[in-house]
């Protein structure tokens, strides 16, 4: 195995795993590292979607008790029953709209441009959520109906432009709808379970034959750890920091990464792939 591409997948695991919970994109932060990195032909492409598996091993570690209740209360136990409902109604838009959409939305706007204009506009929705008076109606996670499920799963599903991020879409949704951050962040974090199992094994699936197991385990293994490991931290991390603060650092950090894709682009200083 080529040193340089494991230590390419080790980046970009770290990439993924950094920002796949926090309201800043994931897909966009791998469309661009993958573009310096010389790391985006199809396999890379597949490479950046699998490797949320990793992402999301981390968040079954970190809610390892309450998904075991879940499941294990799930025959008998209204509560478990009622939790996992919500996450299949909310799983239902954005799968729904991907399946219709997708292909077009990847040939269109899954490029270094597009990406960083989402970054900006979702910065600034943000900024405007977080300045609007927040009505606290949910607390906690167990508290959501189905209605409120079904207005998340719209709101993810603002996540198939790439660089809206599909966490900060879906928590930016529930302070819309009047759940509390630490609910909204949360029911992020769970309703990320079904959405990004599904989407890596259909990628995996439908380009399976790009695939050589005895080629690429090693590449696809290094970019899972180091995925599991920096989304432990950036989970742990995230739930400490919205216990006093708000999302605005998110939005400058979003506009100024933006702006500099888009002066790069134009100045010259990095050629990428498609402007």
């Amino acid at each position: 195995m080529d040193i340089e591409l494991l230590i390419k997948a080790l980046i970009l695991g770290v990439v993924e795993g950094l920002t796949e919970f926090l309201p800043i994109s994931s897909t966009g932060h791998l469309i661009l590292a993958g573009d310096l990195l010389d790391f985006n032909d199809d396999k890379a492409k597949l490479f950046s979607v699998v490797i949320q598996v990793g992402a999301i091993l981390a968040i079954c570690w970190e809610y390892r008790q309450k998904i075991f209740s879940v499941i294990t209360g799930l025959p008998r136990e209204r509560q478990a029953q009622k939790f996992v409902l919500n996450l299949a109604v909310a799983f239902l838009p954005l799968a729904s709209l991907g399946f219709l959409f997708g292909k077009q939305i990847k040939a269109v706007l899954f490029k270094p441009l597009p990406v960083a204009l989402a970054f900006i506009v979702g910065a600034f929705v943000i900024i405007w959520a977080e300045k609007r008076e927040h009505k606290i109606r949910v607390s906690h996670v167990d508290d959501l109906t189905v209605l409120d499920a079904l207005k998340l799963g719209f709101a993810q599903a603002f996540a198939l432009i790439p660089g809206t991020s599909r966490s900060g879409a879906t928590i930016i949704g529930g302070l819309l709808f009047g759940l509390s951050r630490k609910a909204a962040t949360e029911f992020s974090f769970f309703l990320a379970i079904p959405t990004l199992v599904v989407a890596s094994a259909y990628d995996l699936y439908k380009h399976r034959d790009l695939l050589n197991l005895a080629d690429d385990s090693l590449l696809f293994a290094t970019g899972l750890i180091a995925a599991f490991i920096s989304a432990l931290l950036a989970v742990k991390g995230l739930l400490r920091y919205i216990s006093h603060h708000n999302f605005i650092v998110f939005a400058w950090y979003r506009i100024v990464f933006g702006l500099v894709v888009i002066a790069s682009a134009y100045s010259g200083v990095v050629q990428w792939t498609v402007n």
